[in-house]
């Protein structure tokens, strides 16, 4: 499923992590890479928490962060969360309309 987001261009990995904070599926992502990603979402998901809770909304759409590494996009699925690394801000709409379409919501 996930491994389809690799073919499209700046995609540097994704991973799909369910709600106890494990990796449900994973593509290009190396191993010692793993916990730096999983911080990362749980931190995501703090601060999607803290936003909901605050603006009295049950629903958030992504969340984009620009890190070290490169910018990382945050999509819900279900009770899981789709990270998506990529490569520049500038592949962002190429990356968003990949995993719409991954995702089945375009």
């Amino acid at each position: 499923m996930i491994e389809s987001l690799m073919d499209v261009r700046g995609v540097r990995h994704t991973a799909l992590v369910g709600p106890d904070g494990k990796i449900v599926a994973k593509a290009g992502l190396k191993d010692t890479d793993v916990p730096a990603e999983l911080t990362l979402v749980a931190a995501g998901r703090a601060v999607i928490g803290s936003l909901q809770s605050n603006l009295n909304t049950p629903d958030w759409q992504e969340l984009l962060l620009d890190v070290d590494g490169g910018p990382v996009l945050l999509t819900p699925h279900g009770n899981q969360v789709l990270l998506t690394a990529f490569d520049d801000v500038a592949n962002l709409g190429r990356v968003r309309f990949a995993v719409r379409r991954l995702l089945g919501t375009v």
